[in-house]
């Protein structure tokens, strides 16, 4: 069955109906996520790229700090994108007395093949074994990794995951780390609500083309007959819980078939939401009781001046 297809059935089975965010990122998905890295409004980029760049020695050493002189060192990303960020660590980690490897990981296999091409004129020097897998396969593949490994987790997608599935995800990374390992994650801080909201709705509009462009994928890839202009972007955030959540609500009752399921046909009400995305923001404390919950243990924080953003070290706990 077709995966995409799949994917809207069981989703549009629940409620209320939602759609992943990883499947944002088809080649138009991808494009319009570098404009929004570069909007205005979206802190979350610049303040992660903004400590990368004042404190990237400090963290390079911190990644670097359980391998031993000459040991291979495995830099596995998760979610790699264009390596905009990731590519100011390799430099400082090049630097280190270590046999480095970067291992790009992503969904989408353009984001990937552009990396590699930027890899090899930027880092000509950098060995680098990119991987086109969800995050599943990847941790089956760290396990397998020899020598030390950094994971990095980068720019808040830790957010992305239910609080329950973050739990569970940091579990799954911690599981085949070794003492000599070392885990970066990316959390984005919370603060004021509207500076958040505000990231999610552009006065551009590029982050509603970004949410729309989900429905354009399933028109493409699925069968379906979304009608663009009969939905809206809307994004709410909850300070209580520290949720930031983006919808798509239809404007009027309608029926979307979906040609890949033999036209299965799905009733929407007038102004019914369907959630597209979670990106949750955290504060300190529960960032060092969430590594806690899943056996790891906060071995140094790396914040903006503002205390915006945290990229934080762990590693396994005892």
């Amino acid at each position: 069955m077709n995966q995409l297809a799949e994917h809207l059935a069981q989703g549009f089975s629940q409620t209320p109906k939602t759609l992943s965010s990883k499947y944002f990122y088809d080649a138009a998905g991808s494009r319009l996520f570098q404009q929004i890295m570069s909007l205005p409004e979206y802190y979350p980029t610049r303040t992660e790229l903004g400590i990368f760049q004042e404190q990237g020695a400090a963290i390079g050493r911190a990644l670097a700090a359980g391998a031993t002189t000459g040991q291979p060192l495995a830099v596995v990303e998760l979610g790699a994108g264009d390596g905009l960020k990731t590519k100011l660590l390799l430099r400082e980690l090049l630097a280190q007395p270590v046999a480095l490897t970067y291992v790009p990981v992503d969904i989408s296999p353009s984001a990937i093949e552009e990396l590699t091409s930027s890899l090899q004129q930027e880092l000509p020097g950098l060995a680098t074994e990119p991987l086109v897998a969800e995050y599943g396969e990847a941790l089956t593949a760290l396990a397998a990794q020899p020598g030390a490994k950094a994971v990095l987790f980068l720019g808040s997608n830790i957010g992305n995951f239910a609080p329950a599935e973050q739990l569970d995800f940091l579990r799954n990374l911690a599981r085949p780390l070794t003492p000599a390992d070392r885990l970066l994650v990316g959390f984005d801080l919370r603060k004021d609500p509207r500076r958040i909201r505000a990231a999610y709705d552009d006065a551009q509009g590029i982050t509603a083309e970004f949410n729309f462009n989900l429905l354009r994928r399933l028109n493409a890839e699925a069968g379906t007959d979304f009608q663009l202009a009969d939905w809206q972007h809307f994004p709410d955030y909850d300070p209580a819980t520290g949720a930031m959540r983006s919808w798509l609500v239809s404007r009027r009752a309608q029926t979307v078939r979906v040609a890949a399921l033999a036209g299965q046909a799905f009733e929407i009400a007038a102004w019914e939401a369907i959630q597209t995305e979670s990106s949750y923001k955290f504060t300190l404390p529960q960032i060092t009781g969430l590594a806690a919950g899943a056996g790891l243990r906060v071995v140094q924080v790396f914040q903006d001046a503002a205390g915006d953003f945290a990229d934080v070290v762990l590693a396994v706990a005892g």
